[in-house]
């Protein structure tokens, strides 16, 4: 089974980008261009790895972030 990536980064370019490598390389890949949309994928609790632009986390509430936190 292929490991499940999380990516949030407000710039598109880059999230985009780091989606096409690790595709590339069989990874399965959850995009987010902000935090608040991510906050499913995050409770799921699914994911092996979050590439994480912390700047995308200013929208998020102190609740989402802590949730972030604690997973």
């Amino acid at each position: 089974m292929s490991e499940k990536i999380l990516i949030i980064d407000d710039e598109q370019d880059i999230a985009d980008l780091l989606e096409v490598y690790l595709k590339n390389e069989n990874y399965v890949v959850y995009k987010f261009y902000c935090a608040t949309d991510a906050m499913s994928c995050i409770e799921s609790g699914d994911i092996d790895l979050a590439i994480l632009d912390i700047m995308a986390f200013h929208f998020a509430s102190l609740s989402e972030r802590n949730t972030l936190i604690q997973s």
